[in-house]
């Protein structure tokens, strides 16, 4: 089982963002940076989470983004399932497949999933975080730094 490129950054946007102080905005920009990923990919990721409600922006000079919610709040499973596109597994549609009629595989992987889930389940944001204080010493040195002009707010 892998998690898409987008399910997993918008895990490690929400790690990050966590990590702030109560308060502190960070942007797009500093989490693309952050995890070298595109910028344009990144803004879809944030603008997903902000209407998931996991996130709030606010546009403008002074704007930014921030975690909307406490970490505790967070659950993991459930960040993954909205976050997700095909949880099946796999896909027995394309191409067709000669023997979906008789097939137990799709059956066993959904049951593998649904583990995968349950265990995620069992985490929310605030548990990812036992280790905050490495975690901000990390993203301190890897931040890079950005004027406001480099900057514009999505």
């Amino acid at each position: 089982m892998r998690l898409t490129s987008y399910t997993d950054f918008g895990l490690r946007a929400l790690l990050y963002l966590a990590t702030l102080p109560e308060g502190e905005l960070s942007s797009v920009g500093k989490v693309s940076a952050l995890y070298d990923v595109s910028r344009n990919h990144m803004v879809k990721v944030i603008n997903q989470l902000v209407k998931l409600g996991y996130l709030g922006s606010q546009r403008g000079k002074n704007g930014g983004i921030w975690l909307a919610v406490k970490p505790a709040e967070v659950n993991v499973g459930a960040v993954i399932r909205e976050l997700e596109g095909n949880l099946d597994g796999i896909d027995c549609g394309s191409p067709v497949c000669h023997i979906v009629s008789v097939c137990l595989l799709k059956g066993a992987l959904k049951e593998a999933m649904n583990a995968f889930l349950g265990v995620m389940d069992n985490y929310t944001l605030e548990d990812l975080l036992a280790n905050r204080s490495e975690l901000q010493q990390v993203f301190g040195q890897l931040i890079p730094t950005l004027t406001v002009e480099e900057e514009p707010e999505e």
